[in-house]
């Protein structure tokens, strides 16, 4: 799982092998499949997995032991930029959120049999997973307030609660629940714990798919709102120990802001050649195109200047991470988080602006990503919260060292 490197071939003839799955087979029919209805293409999307395993490029984040090609953390990046051209990328190489950080996660502190029960079949696409945190009632920028229990009773756990943007609940098999077991604990970081739900177990409650921007959307594409009402689950479902909660969601943030933000620059490659291609084609008077206008010339430089730094930027991150561990690069996964959030609303913005009133239809892509990725400046900590912990982290290196 992105530890050590047990690839051995060339990563450029890889990385391009990727490139020519993903234009060849996703790039014809993604604008058909994300406008839906999404399950009457399963059985295609399935069969491009099927293909992925037999090219030998499904699951690139896993070892060979576990089905994949053993790439670390800094070859996987760039995978996943390749995989990000296409809102269908993650899910036909079965790395996408949130059933890799799942995958992840019960990885390194799963027990046997919840790796044999969940994560082995997880890892092989045989089922979907989600994770659910953020609660309605509780701002989700703080991930140690919440009112979801988990009251332990004999030999199960009795959770009550209530949660919503819980990714792909939607015909997942399973969630990871963090939910208040220590409610007593001194510390506010040791009371929360994680849990594995069966989502077949009696008790829990699929209330809907939330509408974002006007689009529910359905299966992995899709945000719900979840209830656990008397959810029972045996003990063994905790994952690692009581009170663990916020030291393993730490755990599973610190690669999946590198995974994400790698992402957003493929969204941003493609955004980007959409735009330059529109500038071109698109005639405004006398036969001239719109790409003669300096301000369009302006918007595609500012662009690629950004992508290019945004690429950069997280690619040292990754490197230092896969060095140092996560603890060791927090300033530089902020830095990264806020700022390549940033970069993808500006390029798909100024994307649909060159495109015109084309941009804001459904005829591209554009407006679903303007829809679904607005949220990249909220999820996984909202800008505000990464810039303020940034700031503080560089002024405590210029107070004077007390005595």
């Amino acid at each position: 799982m992105q530890t050590q490197n047990n690839f051995t071939g060339d990563l450029s003839v890889l990385l391009d092998r990727y490139r020519d799955f993903v234009k060849t087979y996703l790039f014809p029919k993604d604008l058909a499949i994300v406008q839906g209805p999404f399950r009457e293409y399963l059985p295609y999307l399935n069969e491009l997995r099927e293909k992925a395993k037999s090219k030998g490029l499904f699951a690139p984040h896993l070892s060979p032991e576990e089905g994949g090609l053993g790439l670390n953390l800094v070859q996987f990046a760039q995978v996943s930029e390749i995989l990000g051209h296409s809102p269908l990328g993650h899910y036909v190489f079965n790395c996408n959120a949130p059933d890799i950080g799942n995958m992840e996660l019960l990885h390194l502190f799963g027990s046997n049999l919840q790796k044999e029960k969940f994560l082995k079949p997880l890892q092989q696409g045989k089922i979907r997973s989600c994770f659910a945190m953020t609660e309605p009632s509780f701002a989700g920028s703080n991930p140690v307030n919440m009112g979801t229990t988990a009251v332990r009773e004999g030999n199960h756990y009795r959770i009550n609660g209530h949660k919503w943007f819980t990714t792909a609940a939607d015909g997942a098999a399973f969630t990871i629940v963090m939910a208040v077991t220590n409610p007593e604990a001194e510390s506010k970081y040791q009371r929360a714990s994680m849990i594995i739900v069966p989502l077949d177990s009696p008790g829990y409650r699929f209330v809907r798919n939330i509408p974002i921007m006007g689009e529910a959307g359905e299966d992995y594409l899709s945000h719900a709102e979840v209830k656990f009402e008397d959810c029972i689950v045996p003990i063994e479902n905790l994952i690692g120990e009581e009170g663990q909660g916020f030291a393993l969601a730490q755990e599973r943030l610190g690669p999946g802001r590198i995974h994400h933000c790698m992402r957003w620059i493929g969204i941003c490659e493609r955004a980007f050649d959409m735009m330059c291609k529109r500038a071109l084609s698109r005639e405004l008077d006398l036969g001239k195109p719109l790409a003669e206008k300096q301000t369009i010339q302006n918007w595609i430089a500012e662009s690629r200047a950004e992508i290019k730094a945004s690429r950069l930027m997280v690619m040292d991150t990754a490197q230092q991470m896969q060095l140092k561990g996560a603890k060791a690069v927090r300033e530089d996964i902020s830095t990264i988080k806020f700022f390549v959030a940033d970069v993808l609303m500006k390029v798909i913005d100024r994307a649909i602006q060159v495109h015109g009133a084309l941009g804001i239809t459904d005829d591209t892509l554009l407006s679903f990503w303007y829809r679904h990725e607005r949220g990249a400046r909220i999820y996984d900590g909202p800008d505000e919260v990464h810039k303020a912990s940034l700031a503080r982290s560089i002024l405590k290196s210029y107070l004077p060292h007390k005595k």
